[in-house]
């Protein structure tokens, strides 16, 4: 299960500002400091079989790795997300092309998604491109990933710029994520973010296609 808090962050300067605050240094884990490129590719059939029944299929490279990822049953309040997530390795850069669901075939849900996609053939949807610098931060309680995330969503009907907070929780209570994210919100002028990168993506083409 993913849990996290989102926030939209007003613009770069208050991103780097957010980086380097000494608070939020002072908690982490100084080793944890890193900034990696992430590149995400969203797919689903023609159809959208997938997102009419609440799942996502990101495929992404985070520096050298490439994870597969399916997301489903998820829920939003006041910038908290909870969803249920699988994440699985993968050593093709094919799959940014064309992946196959059954790539999650030793899960339950991944079996549920390969019977749902059939034979119908999976596209690409839209990308996501960004910078993300990342800390961790373990309280004695919890244990955190803070994300300053900057980039751009892209799809063929237009793109939408990314510049966000993202605090994860790895292990420990969800209290500890919500307290940290207010405490910074507050300090930063952020504001809940309900709309995932992927959903803001979807709405953007929604948008867009109703208009032709």
């Amino acid at each position: 299960m993913e849990i996290e808090m989102k926030y939209s962050i007003p613009d770069k300067a208050c991103a780097d500002a957010l980086w380097e605050d000494a608070e939020l240094n002072g908690m982490a884990d100084a080793e944890s400091r890193e900034t990696l490129y992430m590149k995400s590719a969203y797919f689903d059939t023609e159809d959208r079989i997938l997102s009419k029944n609440d799942i996502a299929f990101r495929v992404r490279m985070e520096g050298n790795r490439i994870v597969a990822a399916l997301k489903w049953n998820g829920t939003v309040e006041k910038g908290l997300h909870i969803r249920d997530e699988i994440n699985v390795p993968v050593d093709d850069q094919a799959c940014f092309i064309q992946p196959s669901p059954d790539i999650f075939k030793e899960s339950e849900t991944g079996r549920q998604v390969m019977a749902l996609v059939g034979e119908k053939k999976l596209c690409s949807l839209l990308e996501i491109n960004f910078l993300r610098k990342r800390l961790r931060v373990d309280d004695g309680r919890s244990i955190l990933e803070v994300a300053v995330d900057i980039g751009e969503i892209l799809t063929d009907y237009g793109e939408t710029p990314i510049c966000e907070l993202e605090i994860e929780l790895f292990s420990g209570e969800t209290e500890d994520v919500t307290q940290l994210g207010c405490k910074l919100a507050e300090k930063y002028g952020l504001s809940p973010m309900d709309e995932s990168k992927y959903s803001r993506g979807l709405k953007l083409i929604q948008e867009k296609t109703a208009s032709l």
